[in-house]
């Protein structure tokens, strides 16, 4: 008898695996990688965020910094940290420890998993465009390794405030996008209903970020998904972020800033296929007849 054939996960159904309430979130993970996890607290300008989470600790015998959007596992908690959307303070938060980071040479660890950066009055009132800005500017140019590794939902700028990193991992049910499927549905078909079609238009699983050229690798889940085994899912997690961190730990740091420019100069590249109309076969290409040019 011929096993049976197993069924082809949509970008839908990884979307819904992606929100499922029963994920490990970051302190899921560093407490069961880390040892010694200090947390850190508060930006120094406005207050503390709980929807995003910083601190020093011991990753396999060696100190790094680990920053991460924190869900939480009930309504309760998930009203405290604010669905994991962090307001401007979080960001100062994480731009605070990138900077620590720097100083001491440690190595840093993001977990993204953020519907996206809290998006009302208060927050753009305290700066919350300019506090992403300031970390992407920041993460370009940090003089020390970042792995980033999207272990749920990868929101827009606010999973991008702490995701430019020398390797972007993805979780095997994660996405990554520009805006939720259920937003982009609204804009093109303004009907929230298409999100499925959405999200297979838009392209926002692991896999097809590989494809793009977006992510540097994907790190497996159990078959049903991370919520069905923590264990496994973290001891997966692990092994990935220290294989990376091994290979970009043998770079000195003009090459490490190099390959992460190089990295995120060449996202959005593509070539067509088909040839262009204004050039043919032993022909000539195409110019506009201006011999100065």
């Amino acid at each position: 008898m011929d096993a049976p054939q197993q069924h082809e996960i949509t970008p839908w159904e990884r979307v819904q695996r992606a929100r499922h309430p029963n994920r490990p979130r970051t302190l899921d993970y560093v407490r069961a990688m880390t040892d010694d996890f200090v947390e850190m607290h508060g930006d120094r300008r406005f207050g503390d965020d709980l929807a995003l989470v910083a601190g020093v600790a011991s990753f396999n015998g060696q100190t790094v910094v680990v920053i991460g959007h924190q869900k939480g596992q009930d309504t309760r908690e998930n009203v405290r940290r604010n669905f994991g959307m962090p307001h401007p303070e979080g960001y100062r938060k994480a731009l605070r420890m990138f900077e620590h980071a720097e100083q001491f040479g440690f190595p840093v660890l993001c977990f993204i998993d953020t519907p996206g950066a809290n998006p009302n009055k208060d927050s753009e009132e305290r700066g919350q465009a300019n506090a992403i800005a300031e970390n992407i500017l920041k993460m370009a140019g940090l003089k020390t390794p970042i792995v980033a590794c999207v272990i749920g939902e990868g929101g827009s700028g606010g999973a991008l405030a702490i995701g430019v990193a020398d390797r972007l991992l993805m979780m095997e049910n994660a996405i990554y996008s520009v805006a939720s499927p259920e937003a982009s549905a609204s804009i093109l078909w303004r009907d929230s209903a298409k999100a499925p079609d959405a999200a297979k238009a838009m392209r926002i699983t692991a896999r097809d970020l590989v494809e793009l050229g977006i992510a540097d690798d994907i790190v497996p889940e159990p078959a049903e998904g991370a919520h069905t085994d923590n264990v496994a899912t973290i001891a997966n997690v692990r092994q990935y972020l220290q294989k990376h961190l091994d290979e970009l730990r043998k770079l000195d740091t003009d090459t490490l800033l190099a390959q992460r420019y190089n990295k995120y100069r060449t996202i959005g590249r593509y070539q067509e296929k088909t040839q262009s109309i204004f050039q043919h076969e032993h022909t000539e290409p195409y110019h506009n007849g201006n011999t100065n040019n």
